[in-house]
């Protein structure tokens, strides 16, 4: 099989192969582009061609970190026909390592959403790949199918958490409201910092989170949802509605209202909202198991998450390509933090 690769322009040409594909996340869409050229300023959005037929699509994303600049592949590359991997990734390896020089990457970091398999392992291992020492986005994800009707979506729920969203909608104190205001951003940022003091972790900034929000409201695809306790806002989630999906993408709630059970009603609001709007998938984002990952900052979510039914998907580890020596004090680094993190 002969690839050729070109970078895609076209806005239109890169979403529709994307409409196709059944494994994807909103890291690899159009508009998550836009959001890195104004986060980070370089981007590429690759097509891979068999003849006149796109093949698979990858987003680089160069990353100028104070550890080190590198290429990114977030969630990518989406291919649509699984028996090509390995010719992709080889082309793409060749036109990264040549894009390397000129840009002075010290590293390649791709992690996508393929098959956690030893076939998928071994492809990247023969191409002079290694496991990174630290992973950038989700290696597992919680999803839920939300075809079915509410009412079986509502009764597949684990009896507990099916128990604390009628106790919340039965609660004339509580309401879950939706916005559609880039202004709204910055009180789920003041959220967002308060618990990342509780919880120990370095919060995404808000002007993150606004040009992240705008972004995706170009074309209608975020909500902030709010959970109120007599007008005071308790719980709050940034969802994103991509190609038929839904992303419980970030999320923030205040303990001294814990015993409401507002975070409950507040995410089954967002999996009611993405059904209103066709979707057929409802992903939790980050999953780790609790019962083998007990100490995983994920592991206390991943429980919330498993109350609404659905199941884990295990994507292959985050791979690393060293393009220069400049790569392993980074790695050194990563694995030292890694652990500090209990990750």
């Amino acid at each position: 099989m002969i690839l050729r690769m070109r970078e895609i322009t076209n806005k239109e040409e890169w979403e529709g192969f994307l409409t196709e594909c059944t494994e994807k996340t909103f890291l690899h869409s159009w508009q998550w582009g836009e959001f890195q050229q104004v986060m980070r300023g370089k981007i590429w959005r690759f097509g891979l061609y068999e003849g006149e037929s796109l093949a698979a699509v990858a987003l680089v994303v160069k990353v100028a970190a104070k550890r080190g600049t590198f290429f990114l592949v977030p969630h990518g590359p989406v291919v649509q026909n699984s028996k090509f991997k390995f010719q992709i990734i080889k082309t793409l390896l060749q036109q990264l390592v040549r894009l390397g020089k000129t840009e002075g990457a010290a590293f390649i970091r791709i992690n996508p959403i393929w098959e956690r398999s030893e076939e998928n392992n071994m492809l990247f291992k023969q191409l002079g790949f290694r496991a990174a020492p630290m992973q950038t986005h989700p290696e597992a994800s919680w999803k839920l199918d939300i075809v079915p009707l509410e009412e079986q979506l509502f009764s597949g729920m684990r009896k507990t958490t099916r128990y604390l969203v009628r106790k919340a909608l039965d609660n004339k104190d509580i309401a879950v409201e939706q916005s559609a205001s880039v202004v709204d951003v910055a009180t789920f940022s003041a959220m967002h910092e308060k618990v990342s003091r509780r919880q120990a972790f370095v919060p995404f900034s808000r002007e993150y989170l606004e040009n992240e929000f705008q972004v995706f409201l170009k074309d209608d695809g975020a909500r902030l949802f709010f959970g109120k306790y007599k007008g005071e806002i308790a719980a709050a989630a940034f969802v994103v509605f991509w190609s038929g999906i839904g992303f419980y993408h970030h999320a923030a709630s205040l303990p001294q209202f814990s015993k409401f059970s507002i975070p409950y009603l507040l995410q089954w609001e967002a999996i009611r909202e993405a059904k209103r709007r066709g979707c057929l998938l409802y992903d939790f984002w980050g999953y780790a198991d609790p019962k083998t990952l007990p100490k995983h900052p994920w592991a206390g979510p991943t429980l919330f998450k498993q109350g609404f039914g659905g199941e884990a998907k295990e994507y292959i580890k985050t791979q690393d390509y060293p393009l220069s020596w400049k790569y392993w004090p980074v790695a050194f680094f990563e694995a030292a933090r890694r652990i500090t993190r209990h990750l």
